[in-house]
């Protein structure tokens, strides 16, 4: 069986990732691997959220975009992936706004949008996992999930904990992030730890969704 060894993992818990409902913002470099890891996880409901196209520069670390150039994420995700559900659609602070998060059991917040990101914290933090910066980074095992306010070492972390506290929020969720300092200001990255960021966020949602 296709499952059997998650199965055997998860004894009958298996069953709450057969049932559960998630919305995944983003699937690129951090996303993408999430996405193919929930699903060979045993989770089959899944709403993807995005609105670019894979380009050459994509190609040294987010899946699929050696065989889709040029072509939609979501569009292309849907045709390795028939079981999920497409959005094409740039998440922004209205987006956010505007849309009903009420029937999702997780968000799985992918996106480097910071307006948004804040949104989706202010909107649906119960539910949230939110992962920081992945890009300039070369060392997968300074990852770290914890709680917003226990992060650290990292800018895009540090800039959302002062807008979150401008605006008087002090609720908890859980957020990715990395211990390790940057390496270079430009944009640069690497898939061991932009795709461990992805397995990270997936495996968090496992756990989450298997306790419920």
């Amino acid at each position: 069986m296709r499952f059997s060894r998650v199965e055997t993992l998860l004894g009958d818990d298996f069953l709450k990732l057969k049932d559960a409902k998630i919305l995944l913002l983003g699937v690129g470099g951090v996303g993408g691997y999430c996405l193919d890891c929930l699903i060979r996880s045993g989770v089959s409901d899944i709403t993807i959220v995005d609105f670019d196209s894979f380009d050459e520069t994509n190609q040294n670390r987010q899946l699929l975009s050696e065989l889709h150039q040029n072509e939609s994420k979501v569009e292309s995700f849907l045709k390795h992936y028939p079981s999920i559900k497409i959005i094409d659609a740039k998440i922004d602070e209205s987006w956010v706004r505007e849309f009903d998060f009420d029937t999702f059991d997780l968000v799985l917040d992918a996106i480097d949008d910071t307006k948004a990101k804040l949104a989706l914290a202010q909107k649906c933090y119960k539910k949230l996992i939110s992962s920081f910066g992945s890009a300039k980074r070369l060392d997968p095992t300074k990852i770290k999930v914890d709680d917003i306010w226990k992060s650290y070492g990292d800018k895009l972390g540090s800039k959302i904990r002062y807008e979150l506290r401008k605006r008087g929020f002090s609720k908890k969720y859980r957020v990715i992030f990395s211990s390790e300092e940057a390496k270079v200001k430009e944009k640069g990255s690497f898939m061991g730890v932009t795709a461990s960021f992805g397995l990270a966020m997936c495996s968090e949602a496992v756990k989450i969704l298997t306790k419920k």
